[in-house]
């Protein structure tokens, strides 16, 4: 009786063996379009460079604000433009004031935006690479009055 229990066992660790021999399947393309982004105390950003893969259908960003006050006192989101429009749209959004949390509504130049966040809380935009152009350049940026002219970063498109 002892013998078939460690034959069965030695058949079990064989098999074992095969198995874990077998190429582990690559994580899905997907992986490669989202990013987890930290809107940290001090006004910045962290990763404060983002490169989108020319490969993604969708893009999405998650929003971690790592800090403890709370969105009226000190509030972060992420919000996405070209470059050249970023004044503009920061002084349309000031105009816009807090009931909309500094965004000009229906403002076609914010390609992509996070609601405004208190410490603590997170919050995930998605939106199409349609909207990128390579050789184009981008900046997002946090909208809360004091943050956006120090709370940026950049996001290219690979080409």
């Amino acid at each position: 009786m002892q013998h078939r229990y460690t034959l069965a066992l030695a058949a079990l660790f064989a098999a074992g063996a095969v198995h874990a021999a077998e190429p582990v399947a690559a994580a899905p393309a997907t992986a490669a379009c989202t990013i987890d982004v930290q809107g940290q105390p001090g006004k910045k950003f962290e990763p404060n460079h983002i490169v989108v893969p020319s490969t993604c259908k969708d893009f999405t960003v998650r929003l971690i604000h790592t800090g403890k006050n709370s969105k009226e006192k000190a509030g972060h989101n992420w919000v996405l433009t070209k470059t050249e429009e970023i004044d503009a749209v920061m002084i349309d959004g000031l105009k816009a004031g807090a009931a909309h949390e500094f965004l000009a509504p229906g403002d076609a130049r914010i390609l992509a935006k996070t609601p405004m966040l208190g410490g603590g809380e997170t919050a995930t935009v998605t939106f199409p690479v349609s909207r990128l152009a390579a050789g184009q350049s981008y900046t997002f940026y946090c909208s809360f009055p004091a943050h956006a002219q120090h709370m940026r970063g950049t996001l290219t498109l690979q080409p």
